[in-house]
């Protein structure tokens, strides 16, 4: 083998080592839209929901096989040197349509995959058009491309009109999004209780996706690999909540899941700062005496975790429910209340008005009104 060949075999096996997170990120992200979306669009074939998530997994593959492609084709230089330039140039900009159209539509079409009224016609006409000059914007600039700097775009225009026509497409595209938002928050306040259970979903799982991104971005400084992976299963919470929202929405109930979230999510925090607070305090002070990489600190730390586990939780829960779920939270102390009551108070009167009051704060009926039986007398007393 000669040491050309030898160069080529070595440096297509670094890539291939260093492009695992990369290949798992774009499984990660490829798989999830596309199932889901075949299973709206066999559902429900009206629903521009699942057709766009499709072309989400196509778009996705097209970009990874087209990167892949120019990264062979750097690595080895077998091949055709435009179609490797081609496949660079085109993994370079098919981004932007990742980032601007899914989002975008998936916000203004969601939950029916129609428009709220002709109204936002315009909006839909902004997104594709937007889109359309940032590509043109990204495709035909003149320069290194920004995934592979060390390829000039074979079709770049070195002309000022092409940079301007992209800022503007730019600027329309994040309009739009904006906009697509914005619709979104006018259906959730005009939709029945269906929709409206349905764009929570969609909130939830737009919840988890931007606090995995943001995870994911804390992990950067410690493992690249890691931090992509982590972002990428994030992305999971779109597509996977969206499909629950669409196709089976009736047979769960979001708010308990949101609720549980909230809680665990700050019980989870708050417990990892006290462990590792604790750990580090405890180490500081039993150093002088104990030495340096001691393990009675974390055996005191975790015991100190473990008791405070449920004491925390139920602090928590109260705290979410009064902040969160008001309603929830009153109805609750009403009924702690007058379930005190009812084990001192001995007035029949006082008990008849205290329990049309609960139930009208608790249940909020149209109309109360309370019945009691007369006491009738034992059957001795009848028959004597």
């Amino acid at each position: 083998m000669s040491r050309a060949a030898s160069s080529a075999v070595a440096d297509l096996s670094f890539v291939g080592e260093t492009d695992d997170a990369s290949v798992v990120a774009n499984l990660i992200t490829l798989l999830p839209f596309s199932i889901v979306g075949a299973i709206i669009a066999s559902r429900q074939p009206r629903n521009a929901i699942g057709w766009l998530f499709c072309g989400v997994g196509v778009t996705v593959g097209l970009n990874s096989f087209a990167g892949d492609l120019a990264e062979f084709w750097l690595a080895s230089g077998f091949g055709v040197s435009s179609l490797g330039e081609t496949a660079a140039w085109f993994s370079s900009w098919l981004w932007f349509l990742l980032v601007f159209v899914p989002l975008s539509l998936l916000l203004l079409l969601f939950p029916d995959g129609r428009l709220p009224s002709p109204r936002w016609r315009p909006l839909a006409w902004g997104v594709a058009l937007g889109t359309a000059g940032g590509v043109v914007g990204y495709a035909l600039r003149a320069g290194p491309l920004a995934d592979f700097p060390q390829i000039a775009n074979p079709y770049g225009v070195d002309s000022p009109v092409v940079w301007m026509v992209g800022v503007a497409g730019s600027i329309v595209a994040a309009g739009s999004m904006v906009g697509c938002a914005v619709s979104l928050i006018v259906r959730l306040r005009r939709s029945g209780s269906g929709q409206r259970q349905q764009i929570k979903w969609l909130a939830y799982g737009g919840a988890v996706m931007v606090g995995g991104v943001i995870a994911g971005a804390l992990a950067i400084p410690w493992n690249v690999p890691v931090s992509i992976t982590i972002m990428s299963v994030a992305l999971l919470g779109l597509p996977i909540f969206t499909g629950i929202a669409i196709v089976r929405h009736h047979l769960y109930d979001i708010d308990i899941l949101i609720n549980r979230t909230l809680v665990y999510a700050s019980l989870t925090a708050t417990l990892t700062l006290l462990y590792f607070g604790g750990v580090a305090g405890l180490q500081r002070l039993l150093s002088p005496v104990m030495g340096e990489g001691n393990g009675l600190a974390v055996v005191a730390s975790t015991l100190l975790i473990a008791a405070l586990f449920n004491p925390l939780r139920r602090r928590i829960q109260a705290f979410i429910d009064r902040r969160f779920y008001r309603r929830k939270y009153d109805a609750r102390k009403t009924l702690e209340d007058f379930s005190a009551r009812l084990r001192d108070e001995t007035d029949l009167k006082a008990l008849n008005d205290d329990l049309v009051y609960v139930v009208r704060e608790t249940m909020q009926p149209a109309h109360v009104s309370l019945w009691l039986r007369p006491e009738t007398s034992s059957k001795g007393e009848q028959t004597a």
